[in-house]
């Protein structure tokens, strides 16, 4: 078995920091309605102050996460696509490409009544535990006004570069000192 799959499993099954309730499983076809209404979530602050009827802004949406989604599964085929469920309810997705020297963190994102409850801050403290135990950095791109933004600068993500409406941030491991 690969490295990814070995890590992709670790990373379904491991508890450490998580919410009870709290799992996984993977994205499929019958799950792009969701993934649509997740995503035209994440981007409603953004379409309030544009002058288009809600038929324009759904029709828009609809056409940016087909777009995106379209993407993500060319430009990444081996990643994980997850879904975020409590108690067996979707709630958000995760999705992590696997890379020799990185994890990269393509995109999490929890519906409108799941943020703010610790639920990305525990998910995230998962993903930093596995990097940090196979000493892999951990890189994803975050748009600059982006409240996620401040909880990546906690967990020690730093600047690397700025890439127009992205930043491209990057978390180095912190390797255990052994004593002995």
């Amino acid at each position: 078995m690969n490295r990814s799959v070995d890590s992709a499993r670790a990373f379904l099954g491991a508890k450490a920091g998580r919410m009870p309730s709290i799992g996984f499983r993977p994205a499929g076809e019958n799950d792009l309605e969701f993934l649509g209404t997740l995503y035209a979530s994440t981007r409603s602050e953004e379409l309030a102050p544009v002058p288009w009827s809600e038929e324009q802004k759904q029709a828009f949406l609809a056409q940016q996460f087909s777009l995106q989604h379209r993407y993500y599964r060319q430009t990444y085929p081996a990643a994980d696509y997850l879904l975020v469920l409590h108690a067996d309810e979707a709630i958000g997705r995760i999705y992590i490409a696997r890379e020799e020297a990185a994890i990269n963190l393509i995109d999490i994102a929890l519906l409108p009544t799941r943020r703010g409850r610790g639920i990305g801050t525990a998910l995230l403290g998962e993903l930093i535990d596995e990097a940090d135990r196979d000493a892999r950095a951990i890189v994803l791109h975050v748009e600059p006004n982006n409240p996620a933004r401040r909880l990546y600068a906690r967990f020690g993500f730093r600047l690397v570069e700025n890439r127009g409406v992205y930043e491209f941030l990057r978390r180095e491991p912190r390797v255990a000192v052994s004593s002995g």
